[in-house]
C-alpha cells in the first residue's frame, strides 16, 4: 500500500509539472527514488519488507516475483530499493475512446530484480479553481486527484470535462548491498 501511496504521490507532483503542455505530448524527466537501508522486518510468504534507512525512516516495500533469491534475504540484510517514474500527459481529442489499462514484467540478476509497471488511464477534469489554483481529475475505479496548479496560462487551455490520457511507467528494482 505505501509503495501505490509513493507512486501515486509521485506521479501526482509530476502531473502538476505537466500540466502547462497541455497542447502536445510531453514526457517528462525520469524521477527517481531509492530507499537504503537494513531489513527491519521481512514477510516471505507476502514477499514484502520494510527497511529502515540512514535517516530512521521505515519504507515498505513489496518485492517482485523476479527477485529470485528473495527466500535468501533475512532482518539486518543491506538492501537498496530504486523507483523510477516516466509520466506522458496529454489532451485527450474529442471521441478518442477511454483507456484504463495495467501491464508488468519482470527482469532478474544474480543480485537483484526489478519489476515494471506501465498504467494507462483516461481521466476527466471534474473542477477547475483558479482562486486556488487547483484543477481536479477523476478517473477509472473511482481514482480521485486534485493538484494545485503554478503556471496560469493552464486555466485558459482547459475545462471542467475535459479529458487527458496520463501513461506513466514504473519500474522498482531491489538490489542487495
Amino acid at each position: 500500500m505505501k509503495r501505490e501511496t509513493t507512486i501515486l504521490t509521485t506521479f501526482a507532483l509530476v502531473l502538476a509539472l505537466a500540466l502547462p503542455c497541455w497542447a502536445q505530448v510531453r514526457q517528462l524527466p525520469t524521477q527517481t527514488t531509492t530507499n537504503a537501508g537494513s531489513i527491519e522486518t521481512i514477510d516471505q510468504s507476502k514477499r514484502a519488507m520494510n527497511i529502515k534507512t540512514a535517516d530512521g525512516k521505515f519504507v515498505a516495500v513489496n518485492v517482485p516475483e523476479s527477485v529470485t533469491r528473495f527466500n535468501e534475504l533475512k532482518v539486518g540484510d543491506k538492501v537498496k530499493a530504486t523507483y523510477n517514474n516516466n509520466v506522458l500527459v496529454r489532451l485527450k481529442p474529442a471521441g478518442e475512446a477511454a483507456v484504463d489499462t495495467a501491464d508488468t514484467g519482470y527482469a532478474t540478476s544474480q543480485t537483484s530484480g526489478t519489476k515494471v509497471m506501465v498504467r494507462r488511464m483516461t481521466a476527466s477534469i471534474v473542477a477547475v479553481d483558479q482562486g486556488a489554483s487547483s484543477i481536479s481529475f477523476e478517473g477509472p475505479n473511482g481514482w480521485k486527484y486534485s493538484r494545485r496548479v503554478v503556471d496560469p496560462t493552464v486555466f485558459n487551455q482547459v475545462k471542467v470535462g475535459d479529458r487527458v490520457d496520463i501513461i506513466w511507467s514504473t519500474d522498482l528494482t531491489v538490489s542487495v548491498e
